[in-house]
């Protein structure tokens, strides 16, 4: 590999990538080496972008439209990011075309281009990196992100400049980082534009009256259904409705339009010194991993680019516990029928692909019980839209709750308001055990029935709880748990977290997720397909005497109705003036020692 070390290489190589001259470690006919990607069929490995000339549904797309023939016929196919970038971020950016597994599956096997593009370059943080190999000094070390849109494919590099070379590298397949600028004020110019947009709100909406434009979604029975395009949602209120223009930045079109109720409130509080929030909390808690010791427990926490407050290397009386913990995703759906809604992710305000940001700095609170006795204590994290309570802007509440007696809780609420009354929350959390000896087991029959390959289960009405009220349990040489799914018995207004949890093996080497994660599932699937069943599908690996991930993925339902709110906010006038009332809807489970 080619070492990059000074400004005069770096130009002379960025001139060479920009007249469009193959840097790529291919061989001389551009071909790639023979390799599949597990979970793709034949005929999706096999689709490329036959015709850039479909793309020309507005006059503005004509430019983008010639950008994408042009890059289909260069020996790379990848487009450059087009958001302005540092000197740094434009080299990194180079090194990453010109290491051949992250270029892997720019073309198929018939050596035909796919549609390829650089969607961000971000400095790279500790939460970045899977396992111990993180490097000491990241001030040289890049995140480059690029999105195949013929695979539906996540490609992500982690890149040291100062080498000149790829640290890590990781394809992840059904699954599309967020958007650039560019991409998303393309998306509002396409929905605002467009004569059925425009019809429907009564006037042309102004560019600067779009919410959520760069927040991924979905629509049934359209290209954009379970993503499989590239597609975005930018929404415009209407006194107590929203309006959603479902753009497709596949093919540059709208693909539809839903409206969804919000109810009426009345306006978001005012916003004081959030700037100097944001930088405290980027350069205190986004930058640096911090240490928790507190009542026999130990930790390391930070909050991530786009997978919310990550806790890792857990113990407690200096027993291992967690690997690590987070919340990977919030998929939104509003609407069982027409399934369009949003995928959400959470994170630092500042270089983070996160749709909702962290508002406020961590904080650390007391547990107690009904008699005000200390029983423990809380990580609470709080992420938040600048408008919230007010429509389309949401606020999301990550806590973890670490007990005396060695209990632990993965929690997370909907503080609401949201972009309709009749939405459903499925928070996907990520929790990696202690130990390599771990096995699982679920409650059935009156009996604890082993699995002994990765699988995936449902928490439904009917389920059947063990005598105490578990439904899982793992053990392991280090230590053992039972698992207590939500049911309603919390007393944190939480009514049953119906959930889907599924186990994957964690495999040194293969990062599924131990690293920081884009969006992984679509907004709108009311099945399993939430995102973690691509680690198990098509072959499932077993499990038993493993190191073990259970992902867990609640589902919450809104509610608007007086006297039955529920991931629900709204303002109201009291005392004269407006104050916000929350009504949270908590899930996550809970983790009570196995006492050997």
């Amino acid at each position: 590999m080619m070492k990059l070390n000074n400004r005069f290489i770096f130009l002379n190589i960025l001139l060479l990538v920009l007249s469009g001259i193959d840097l790529s470690c291919n061989n001389g006919n551009g071909t790639v080496t023979e390799k599949r990607l597990e979970g793709y069929p034949e005929d999706v490995l096999k689709s490329v972008l036959l015709s850039a000339d479909s793309l020309r549904t507005f006059p503005f797309t004509e430019q983008r439209a010639e950008e994408i023939k042009k890059s289909l016929q260069q020996p790379t196919p990848v487009l450059l990011c087009k958001d302005s970038l540092s000197n740094n971020q434009q080299l990194a950016q180079i090194i990453a075309l010109n290491e051949p597994e992250f270029i892997h599956y720019v073309r198929n096997e018939a050596n035909l281009p796919f549609r390829n593009e650089i969607f961000g370059v971000y400095p790279a943080r500790e939460s970045d990196f899977a396992g111990g190999n993180k490097p000491v000094d990241l001030k040289n070390v890049f995140r480059v992100e690029m999105y195949n849109y013929g695979l539906n494919l996540s490609s992500i590099a982690l890149i040291d400049i100062k080498q000149g070379k790829a640290l890590a590298v990781n394809h992840i397949p059904q699954a599309q980082p967020d958007i650039p600028v560019n991409l998303k004020d393309l998306a509002v110019q396409i929905a605002i534009n467009s004569p059925e947009v425009q019809q429907a709100l009564g006037y042309k909406p102004k560019d600067s009256t779009a919410l959520m434009p760069n927040t991924k979604t979905s629509l049934n029975r359209t290209r954009c259904e379970r993503s499989h395009h590239l597609c975005v949602a930018p929404t415009f209120v209407k006194e107590d409705k929203a309006l959603w223009a479902i753009v497709d930045l596949t093919d540059f079109r709208l693909v539809g339009i839903r409206w969804t109720n919000t109810g009426t409130t009345g306006p978001a509080a005012p916003i004081t010194e959030k700037k100097l929030q944001d930088d405290k909390i980027s350069s205190c808690f986004c930058e640096l991993e911090q240490s928790l010791s507190k009542d026999g427990w130990n930790m390391k926490y930070m909050l991530t680019s786009s997978d919310g407050l990550r806790i890792s290397d857990v113990t407690f009386n200096n027993q291992p516990v967690l690997r690590s913990a987070k919340l990977v995703d919030w998929h939104v759906n509003y609407s069982g029928t027409d399934g369009f809604g949003y995928s959400d992710a959470v994170g630092c305000p500042y270089f983070s692909q996160a749709a909702v940001v962290a508002w406020s700095v961590p904080e650390v609170a007391e547990l107690q019980n009904d008699r005000n006795e200390t029983i423990g204590f809380a990580l609470e994290q709080t992420f938040r839209s600048e408008g919230w309570p007010t429509p389309c802007n949401y606020n999301y509440r990550q806590r973890y709750e670490f007990y005396n007696d060695g209990r632990f809780r993965v929690a997370a609420a909907s503080i609401g308001r949201g972009c309709g009354n009749d939405g459903t929350y499925r928070p996907v959390f990520r929790i990696a055990l202690a130990g390599n000896t771990n096995n699982f087991y679920s409650w059935n029959n009156n009996n604890w029935d082993n699995w002994t390959q990765e699988k995936w289960n449902e928490q439904t009405a009917q389920t059947a709880y063990s005598p105490e009220g578990y439904l899982y349990k793992t053990t392991g040489r280090e230590n053992g748990y039972f698992i207590e799914p939500g049911n309603g018995q919390f007393g944190d207004g939480g009514k049953g977290d119906f959930s889907f949890v599924y186990v994957t093996k964690n495999v040194t080497g293969k990062d599924e997720g131990e690293s920081d994660l884009v969006t992984i599932g679509p907004c709108c699937n009311t099945d399993y397909h939430q995102g973690p069943e691509k680690f198990i599908e098509p072959q499932p690996e077993n499990i038993q005497n493993s190191s073990l991930v259970i992902w867990y993925v609640a589902q919450l339902k809104n509610n608007d109705q007086k006297g039955n709110e529920y991931c629900w906010a709204e303002s109201v006038l009291q005392n004269g003036v407006y104050v916000t009332k929350t009504y949270p809807c908590f899930c996550g489970p809970l983790f009570i020692p196995v006492k050997k």
